[in-house]
């Protein structure tokens, strides 16, 4: 990714990987090298195991977001309190049931990103 994290080269595309539970989008060696920059409870960086069962390389949609508290498109995608970057559409996969509850005690409320289930969104 380039400078600033809200750039991702084309030749990278097929590397990427989308957190399944916030959705950012980076590289799995960015992912193992610093973690989720949203997802701290995840505890990804420095292990590539837990990279691998809470992210996916199958996902849908690129969008960035500069402004996650005004933009719009950050209320409907349930980013608000995110950091600005790429994020994903819709992700894929199945996320550990361990994974949902370090969310859970972090205050997170998980709903799976894939499209399968549906929150109300605050206007």
């Amino acid at each position: 990714m380039a400078s600033g994290g809200n750039f991702i080269e084309s030749r990278m595309q097929r590397h990427m990987r989308a957190c399944m539970v916030c959705s950012v989008v980076r590289t799995a060696q960015e992912f193992t090298r610093s973690g989720c920059p949203n997802c701290d409870f995840l505890q990804l960086a420095g292990n590539p195991d837990a990279v691998a069962e809470a992210t996916s390389p199958d996902f849908e949609g690129l969008i960035t977001i500069s402004d996650t508290e005004r933009s719009w498109v950050a209320r409907y995608q349930r980013l608000q309190g995110c950091l600005p970057g790429v994020y994903a559409m819709q992700v894929m996969g199945v996320l550990a049931e361990e994974y949902i509850e370090a969310a859970e005690a972090a205050g997170v409320h998980y709903v799976p990103r894939d499209g399968s289930a549906t929150e109300a969104v605050d206007a």
